[in-house]
Parts: C-alpha cells; sequence; structure tokens
C-alpha cells in the first residue's frame, strides 16, 4: 500500500463573527496583480470554519485548513 500525500490548503485570517454554534466566520485576505493594470489588489472572502465549542472569538488571528466537507457551507477547520 502506496503512502498518500494529501495537500490540503491553508490559510492566514482574522475572525469575524462567532455567533453561529461550533462555527466561526473567518475573512482572508490576498494581494493579486492585476494582469492587464499591473496593481495590486487586496481581495477579501469569507470561510466558514468548524471550531468546535466556539474557543475563538471576534478579531483573533487563526490559521485554517481545508478539510472534508463537514456540511453544506464548512469545508475548513481550525489548524491546531
Amino acid at each position: 500500500m502506496k503512502n498518500k500525500v494529501i495537500n490540503r490548503k491553508i490559510l492566514l485570517g482574522t475572525v469575524v463573527s462567532d455567533k453561529m454554534k461550533d462555527t466561526i466566520v473567518v475573512v482572508v485576505e490576498n494581494y493579486i496583480k492585476h494582469p492587464k493594470v499591473g496593481k495590486y489588489m487586496k481581495t477579501r472572502k469569507k470561510y466558514k470554519v468548524h471550531d468546535v465549542g466556539n474557543t475563538k472569538k471576534v478579531g483573533e488571528k487563526v490559521s485554517i485548513e481545508e478539510c472534508a466537507p463537514i456540511s453544506r457551507h464548512k469545508h475548513f477547520k481550525i489548524k491546531i
């Protein structure tokens, strides 16, 4: 049996909501280069993240890791 190499995305972001049970919302900011103009632009994306026991609070910096789908919108968990 071969060893599988699992490549999972790891992202850094800030918690913006912790009002749901076992779920937080994390906003991740990236800089991308505009293909035509050449300027760097800031992009933001929100991810719903699995957080058992609601351990993280609004404003905290967190590292999140991709995982198997937990629900319809949750595909990330907090990286320990």
